[in-house]
């Protein structure tokens, strides 16, 4: 695969999506100068940049819609890092066992419009780096049976809470029962999405969850 990848870079040269020169899909000099997220909006979910930062919110539009998939790699590499200094820091009496990584799930026409999930893409690159096999994938248990209008789309808080109300749904609930989850998605605002799948998964007795994205 590392061969095809190598004739398809000579072929189709791949470009840094921030500066636009001759690199990887993210040079190392532009991720430097991604600013990182020290205002995470809750004790539960982690966040790696600002949103708000430009190139931030450029290379994440170009993962989700784009095709930019190995930008996936990119940040999974930092998810990871990010999930193992988190859950090292938990108190004893809290310590994740045999975790769940669990992709927030997008609607079937998203999907097909896509061709692709970019959680997904980025919780199969942490399964490669978890070379200690603490992480299990289950990606299909939470699922997202109807489509919403795009969170980012709307500005209102209170609205943003009510369009994700209800959005998703359980298939096979036997396998989170007294599992500890933790949920992968691109980007946090208010939290609404993530508060609304932890409510779910807890209604059926999931035990501790808790939420990394790339960026809040």
């Amino acid at each position: 695969m590392s061969f095809i990848n190598t004739i398809l870079d000579v072929i189709f040269p791949v470009n840094c999506v921030s500066c636009g020169k001759p690199s990887e899909e993210l040079c190392a000099i532009c991720l430097r100068k991604f600013p990182e997220n020290k205002n995470n909006n809750s004790d539960w979910i982690f966040s790696l940049f600002e949103y708000q930062y430009p190139s931030v919110k450029k290379s994440i539009w170009f993962l989700k819609y784009k095709n930019k998939k190995r930008l996936a790699k990119t940040f999974a590499e930092l998810l990871y890092t990010k999930i193992v200094r988190e859950l090292s820091s938990l108190p004893e009496q809290e310590k994740f066992s045999n975790p769940l990584l669990m992709p927030i799930p997008i609607s079937a026409k998203r999907r097909r419009e896509r061709g692709y999930n970019q959680t997904e893409l980025l919780c199969q690159e942490l399964l490669k780096l978890d070379r200690e096999r603490i992480l299990s994938l289950e990606k299909t248990v939470l699922i997202k049976p109807k489509e919403t209008e795009h969170q980012a789309q709307i500005k209102n808080k209170q609205e943003r809470l009510q369009n994700i109300v209800g959005t998703y749904s359980l298939k096979n609930r036997e396998k989170i029962k007294d599992r500890n989850i933790i949920l992968i998605d691109d980007v946090t605002t208010t939290g609404a999405t993530l508060e609304e799948a932890k409510k779910l998964l807890k209604k059926f007795e999931a035990k501790k969850i808790i939420a990394f994205t790339i960026a809040h």
